[in-house]
Parts: C-alpha cells; sequence; structure tokens
C-alpha cells in the first residue's frame, strides 16, 4: 500500500485505503502479546522440564517486562529520526528470532534468553505501533483504528495463549513458541508490503518525557496503571496453578477455561474501552472494580469449574478495558506528543507487569494460590479507591482535556 504525500510537508497523507495496514500492525501486537504471555499457559511445563518452581519459572514473564520498560524510551528516541515502517519490521524480524531460540533453548537460561529479546521488542514496537493508527487512516477514523489495533491484546488471550498451550500440550512446550514465531516471520512480510513509508514525526524526546512526569495527568496515569497491572499480573500469571492446585481443572481443559476468558476480554475492549475516549478514568474504574470483583471470589467461588469459569469471564471483561484505559489516560495528558505518551505508557505498563509477576511468585512459592488471588483482588480493590478519590481532588474529568484519539 501507498498514499499520497502532502507537498508542503512531506507527510504521509491518512487514507481509506489504510487500513490493510492497521490489520497489520495490530496483528504483529497480536504476534507479541501471544509471545509475552504465551508463558502462563506452559508455565508448569517449562519448570518441569528445567527442574524450577513454578516461582522461578515466572520469570519468563517478569523478565521481558522490565526490559520492555527500559527500552521504550532508550529505543524510541535512540531512533527518533529512523522510518518507523523499518523499526516495526525490525522489531518482528526480532521476534522471530526470540521464538526460534525458546524453541530450541537448551537450558533455562537460553530461555530468559529468548526472553530479554522480546522485551525489547515489546518496548520498541509498543511505543511505536501503538500510536500509528491515525497516520493510517483519516481522522474520522482513527478511535476506530485504535481500537481495532488494541483488540490486538485479548486477542492474544482469546486465540494467541489457548492455541499455543494447545499446541505445547500435543507437541511439547517447545512447539508452543513455534507457533507465534511463524506469525511473526508472516507479518514482517505484512509490514513490509503494507505499510507507506512513515518519517519520524512528533517523535519522543527526553525533554518531552521529563515535561509530561511533571503533569497531574501523567502522574494520575502512572499510579492508577501501576496498581491495576501489579494487581492483574500479580494474579493472572498464576492462574493455571491455581486452576489445577484449587479448582482441579484436568490440564487439557486449561486452554478451554484461558479461551472463555480472552473471549470476554475482546468484549471488555469494546464495551468499557469504548468509554475510554470521553471519560477514561471512570471507564478504568469500571475495569478495575470488575477485576477486584472477579479475583476476590476465585478462593471463595472458585473451587468448582462453572465458578471459576463465570469470574473468569468476569475478569476478562474488566481486564479487556485496561490496556485501552490507560493508554487514553497518558494520551489525554499530552495530547500533542501521541508518541511520547505511548512510550509512558509501555514503560510503566511493561515495568508493573513484570512486578507483579515477580511479586506473584513470591507469595506463590510461600504461600499458596488463594492467598495470592487475596492479595491481587485487595489491589484492584484499592486502585478502585484510588480513582474515586482522584475524581474527587481534581473534580473529574474534565481536567484532563485533550482528545486521545488526536
Amino acid at each position: 500500500m501507498r498514499t499520497a504525500t502532502t507537498p508542503a510537508t512531506g507527510r504521509i497523507a491518512p487514507s481509506s485505503s489504510g487500513w490493510p495496514a492497521v490489520l497489520a500492525v495490530t496483528t504483529g501486537i497480536f504476534a507479541i502479546v501471544t509471545t509475552e504471555i504465551l508463558p502462563i499457559g506452559l508455565l508448569t511445563s517449562i519448570g518441569a522440564d528445567f527442574t524450577v518452581s513454578d516461582g522461578t519459572a515466572g520469570l519468563t514473564m517478569a523478565l521481558p517486562g522490565y526490559v520492555a520498560a527500559a527500552s521504550a524510551p532508550t529505543v524510541t528516541v535512540a531512533t527518533a529520526g529512523v522510518d518507523r515502517r523499518r523499526m516495526l519490521c525490525a522489531f518482528m524480524l526480532l521476534l522471530a528470532c526470540a521464538n526460534v531460540l525458546a524453541a530450541a533453548a537448551p537450558a533455562y537460561w537460553a530461555v530468559l534468553l529468548s526472553r530479554v529479546l522480546v522485551g525489547i521488542v515489546i518496548g520498541g514496537f509498543w511505543s511505536v505501533g501503538s500510536g500509528l493508527a491515525g497516520r493510517l487512516v483519516p481522522a474520522r477514523s482513527a478511535r476506530r483504528a485504535t481500537a481495532v489495533v488494541f483488540s490486538a491484546v485479548p486477542l492474544g488471550s482469546v486465540l494467541g495463549v489457548p492455541l499455543g498451550t494447545l499446541i505445547g500440550d500435543l507437541g511439547g512446550w517447545r512447539a508452543g513458541f513455534l507457533m507465534p514465531g511463524a506469525l511473526s516471520a508472516a507479518v514482517l512480510v505484512a509490514l513490509a508490503l503494507l505499510l507507506p513509508p512513515l518519517p519520524a514525526e512528533r517523535a519522543a524526546r527526553l525533554d518531552v518525557l521529563r515535561g509530561m512526569l511533571r503533569g497531574t495527568g501523567t502522574r494520575s496515569a502512572l499510579l492508577l496503571t501501576f496498581l491495576i497491572v501489579l494487581a492483574h499480573f500479580g494474579a493472572y500469571t498464576y492462574v493455571t496453578p491455581f486452576l489445577e492446585g484449587v479448582t482441579e481443572v484436568a490440564p487439557a481443559r486449561i486452554p478451554l477455561f484461558l479461551l472463555a476468558y480472552g473471549a470476554a476480554g475482546i468484549a471488555g475492549t469494546f464495551l468499557v474501552g469504548t468509554a475510554a475516549a470521553r471519560r477514561p478514568h471512570a471507564a478504568f474504574g469500571a475495569a478495575g472494580a470488575l477485576i477486584a470483583l472477579a479475583v476476590l471470589g476465585l478462593p471463595f467461588l472458585g473451587r468448582t469449574e462453572p465458578g471459576a469459569l463465570g469470574l473468569l469471564v468476569v475478569w476478562g471483561i474488566g481486564y479487556g478495558a485496561v490496556p485501552v484505559c490507560s493508554q487514553a489516560c497518558f494520551a489525554r495528558s499530552a495530547p500533542q506528543s501521541p508518541e511520547a505518551a505511548s512510550v509512558l505508557f509501555t514503560a510503566s505498563f511493561q515495568a508493573t507487569l513484570s512486578s507483579g509477576a515477580l511479586a506473584g511468585g513470591v507469595v506463590l512459592d510461600h504461600a499458596s494460590p488463594r492467598t495470592l488471588m487475596l492479595l491481587g483482588g485487595a489491589t484492584a480493590a484499592a486502585m478502585v479507591v484510588t480513582t474515586a478519590l482522584l475524581d474527587r481532588v481534581t473534580g473529574g474529568e474534565h481536567q484532563n482535556g485533550g482528545d486521545p484519539a488526536t
């Protein structure tokens, strides 16, 4: 696909034919999300193969997020003058290599090395790609295109992780990583063919990032994102040990539970997430309330399969809205610098994701899956209370201003 160029600025003019490019970026994020959270479904198998505990195997979830938090600002600032199309293609190539390395890992250290590469991809691709929708389609379609891009997050749960887990159950956990590896290679070809040249535009700079961190809106977004992502990944990273040990779900049936969770996540992205454009704090609080309700309920109602399944659906609806709500809060705090907003969103989200997975592993190794769920649910409830307090202190959401789609 090629689009028209405005003669005065050399900027690529968005076109209605840009939707194939949007879908290519969406598929790229789908491949990244699938690769990032695939260990959730393969955690016990990886741990058993290398004779490490479930908590230690949880490093496969923690490590990429910390690397992504560092690479998001570092890579984005260092490549400020590089065409964004070339950057996205390079990240997809690196993702394919990381998955192949994981599948062929001779020891646990090689798996962790592959997860470092995944972290670099997450930080770079998310920071550059999540804010590109408005450059690929006309302004009237920007919000819808952004929602499509973010739908890749729950899609990674509803399709990618259950499929990878199923492949892992049938052919071993190593085979599970070959699926996103092949997908990454296909996305690389699609991005090269469908994306127009995307010269860097209002790229993130260190002074812009520092300026954003001084803003009230950015600090609120950081706090809310920290609390809810810590709660979610502290608990959800170890949902498989909970389902196997507490609910006593047969391992072959785990992918069905993850599938139900992911399907609910897609609904949450569009049901709750669509409200994020106008009232991001209210939508964020609603998502947090659903997560708190589900996670706190699991130790009591999740002992049976119907109870666990129902609560996972509620959990999925809540979490499906979290990424788009968080991004909307960051974008509203810096409407003139969407890439800088994406960098802070990516860095804070990924650092907290890793902290949650790491903390959850420590709790699981020293306590029980039930205790882990109670702590995760309590943290989600704290996020809901914090959202209400912030709205009361700031006088509501009108003070943020801006439009996250701009």
